[in-house]
């Protein structure tokens, strides 16, 4: 049976973020159907998955954070990441983690790739 899977997206370092989906897609188990929603920020991603929990097998959440001068980039990203921890927990559905959390954008495009660890977890957890 396939299984469907949701990828949300946030776009905010459009390139990072499209070289992360590249990476999700390729290594997707080939039996996986999937949507891309696209988000204009990490912190609506949790709201996405939670919305369209009842519809899908699993999830991967994708994104880029970027440490600037303010406390901003600790908030967001402990905020996004216990928000996908919670909701995999409670629902019991897997939720892929490709949220970058990075101190400057070369350690971004470094991890440019990171999208297929992701992939792999949700697919050692669909397809179990």
């Amino acid at each position: 049976m396939k299984k469907k899977v949701l990828i949300v997206v946030s776009d905010y370092y459009k390139d990072i973020s499209d070289a992360l989906l590249k990476s999700t897609k390729k290594y997707l188990n080939k039996r996986t159907n999937f949507e891309i929603i696209k988000v204009p920020g990490v912190f609506e991603i949790p709201v996405i998955i939670s919305k369209n929990i009842k519809k899908f097998d699993g999830f991967v959440a994708i994104g880029c954070v970027i440490k600037g001068k303010t406390a901003h980039f600790d908030l967001i990203s402990k905020s996004v990441i216990d928000a996908i921890m919670n909701i995999s927990i409670y629902s019991k559905k897997p939720v892929g983690n490709s949220i970058l959390t990075c101190f400057n954008y070369k350690q971004a495009l470094v991890r440019k790739n990171k999208g297929k660890e992701a992939a792999i977890a949700l697919n050692s957890i669909l397809y179990k």
